[in-house]
């Protein structure tokens, strides 16, 4: 093992795992450096819900071997309605998934070392030249990526991203057995993804059933800790409280039963990204997260994060005079507004009126789903905000005019 790499990305995630595989495919020297044993790897980690879209499976040649089940359809519900349409869809096993991602970049060349827990950065002349792990280890690289997520040690040492933590997500996930995916009154969710914004169940977030084969999903719960928590949450409860009064009450849970050792949590920040590079550095993945109000689409954001970081790297590396200055990294910044989140201020300040939004507001909602064409919920979910107010009722400026006031006061 070499200390020196022409880069160096902390964290194995979607993010860090495809910097790394597009990266080592070029030839460069790649050091990836993950907190988990490789025994374990990805037990703490395994924290994603790994629904995604045809057009992610495609983009990133993400094979069949690690999906568990190909859904035909997506549900929304709120407390009395629900809304079906088709849109196939993958869900994947994580763990799965992410070795994949492990074994695609060391086929090229790229170096895992596991029960690496990254610290902080080794500076010189006021800039990153290197990581430091473990202690007092260290490794050294032209370009360092932050891949960590939500802990984002090296960006908060470089005082990059602007992490000041406002709007926290927190999610719990188990995996069932024994569901009945269709009982009366509510709809169909054989090879279906469903979301359920019901302030019962996740005040201020949302709900979720993945059908993943047989008689078997993966169930969650979600909430930011945002106004609309503030507003509807139940006293005392904590998240794990929330799942377990969902699947108490809920028949499609009668006769289910959790699959031991298939239990993930997580969190994220939601916020607007400020920089995300500076010489020799970048951040990429949840360390700067954004979300689509409707689909999520976590897995997609963090592999987009991560391909543009590896574009990037590749042009300043092949420079003639290898320019990994903040100048040259801030490549990153363009690619991620135009290719990961576009539109990025729209979908958040959506995001934030759809979680201030009443239960009854949900419903209603639902019923306008019905009779509006598809392509409309696209374009609105897509930042559009003719196509947000398009979908706007007369009840809701109140909502526009809070969600206003605090964005701009922010």
């Amino acid at each position: 093992m070499t200390d020196n790499y022409d880069v160096i990305i902390a964290g194995a995630g979607p993010a860090g795992g495809q910097a790394a595989r597009d990266l080592a495919a070029r030839g460069y020297d790649v050091c990836v450096l993950e907190t988990e044993s490789e025994d374990e790897f990805p037990s703490r980690s395994n924290k994603s819900t790994a629904g995604t879209f045809p057009s992610t499976m495609a983009s990133f040649n993400i094979p069949d071997e690690v999906v568990m089940n190909f859904t035909d359809d997506v549900v929304l519900e709120s407390p009395s309605h629900h809304y079906h349409r088709h849109q196939p869809g993958a869900v994947l096993e994580f763990a799965d998934f992410k070795n994949w991602l492990v074994d695609e970049a060391e086929a090229d060349g790229a170096e895992y070392l596991f029960d690496a827990r990254v610290s902080k950065p080794v500076m010189e002349g006021g800039e990153i030249v290197g990581v430091r792990y473990n202690g007092d280890e260290e490794v050294y690289a032209d370009i360092v990526i932050d891949a960590t997520g939500p802990s984002a040690p090296l960006a908060k040492a470089l005082d990059v991203c602007d992490l000041d933590r406002q709007k926290q997500a927190i999610g719990i996930e188990f995996e069932y057995e024994g569901m009945d995916l269709a009982p009366d009154g509510y709809g169909d969710l054989t090879d279906a993804m469903m979301l359920r914004l019901d302030h019962d169940i996740a005040p201020g977030g949302y709900s979720w059933i993945f059908h993943t084969g047989g008689d078997t999903a993966k169930v969650g719960v979600c909430y930011i800790q945002n106004e609309g928590h503030r507003h509807n949450a139940k006293s005392g409860y904590t998240i794990d409280d929330y799942l377990q009064y969902w699947t108490e009450s809920d028949p499609r849970f009668a006769n289910a039963e959790r699959i031991a050792g298939k239990q993930h949590r997580g969190s994220a920040h939601i916020q607007l990204p400020g920089r995300m590079s500076t010489d020799n550095f970048m951040a990429i993945g949840d360390t700067v997260p954004t979300v689509d109000p409707l689909w999520g689409e976590g897995i997609d954001k963090c592999m987009r994060s991560g391909r543009v970081a590896a574009a990037t790297a590749d042009r300043a590396l092949t420079n003639s005079d290898r320019d990994t200055s903040a100048s040259e990294l801030a490549v990153y910044d363009q690619l991620w507004h135009e290719r990961v989140a576009p539109k990025v201020k729209n979908r958040l300040f959506m995001t934030e009126m759809l979680y201030r939004a009443s239960n009854e507001r949900y419903d209603k909602l639902l019923e306008d789903l019905h009779r509006l064409p598809d392509e409309q919920l696209d374009a609105a979910n897509g930042g559009s905000p003719l196509a947000m107010f398009r979908m706007l009722k007369f009840e809701d400026l109140s909502i526009l005019a809070s969600t206003a006031r605090d964005w701009f006061s922010n």
